[in-house]
């Protein structure tokens, strides 16, 4: 049983010290120099800036329709792609952005439009998916919604 496990020690030995030297021989440096060069530009990230974080309609009447422009700015050193804008709720939709790499300083737009659903104070925040650090950046929307006023007296119970 000793011989067994010294020969198939010695087996082992000898596979594994054979392969070390084919290993290195399949290195190739050109690949060594452009994985380094990978590395050194992954860590660059664009930088999605706001000309504001947050929008205020301020006092609307329930059911009217408004809207309102975020424009942002590439402040980082790699190009921006944004994959995805989207809302917390089905009354307030962003449009119109641009699904094309946005190049560093340069500048971008998309619209948001709430349909003035709701009542009193109510707050949208807007998630835009891009491929900077974080990954996600949000910005908001409020206004003060109005009663109707064509809308319908609600019942009063009487005694």
């Amino acid at each position: 049983m000793k011989k067994l496990i010294l020969g198939v020690t010695a087996l082992c030995m000898i596979a594994f010290t054979s392969c070390k030297e084919d290993a290195t021989k399949k290195i190739n440096e050109g690949n060594v120099e452009a994985a380094a060069a990978r590395d050194a530009v992954a860590s660059k990230f664009p930088i999605l800036q706001f000309d504001k974080k947050e929008h205020d309609f301020g006092e609307i009447e329930a059911k009217t329709p408004v809207e309102t422009v975020f424009t942002y700015k590439n402040t980082g050193e790699a190009p921006l792609v944004i994959t995805n804008i989207k809302s917390t709720c089905g009354c307030t939709v962003p449009k119109d952005w641009s699904r094309e790499p946005l190049a560093p300083g340069a500048e971008g737009k998309f619209t948001v439009k709430y349909n003035g659903s709701g009542k009193n104070n109510v707050s949208k925040t807007i998630t835009v998916t891009a491929n900077t650090e974080k990954g996600t950046e949000t910005v908001k929307i409020k206004a003060f919604v109005k009663p109707d006023p064509n809308a319908p007296k609600p019942a009063t119970a009487k005694s």
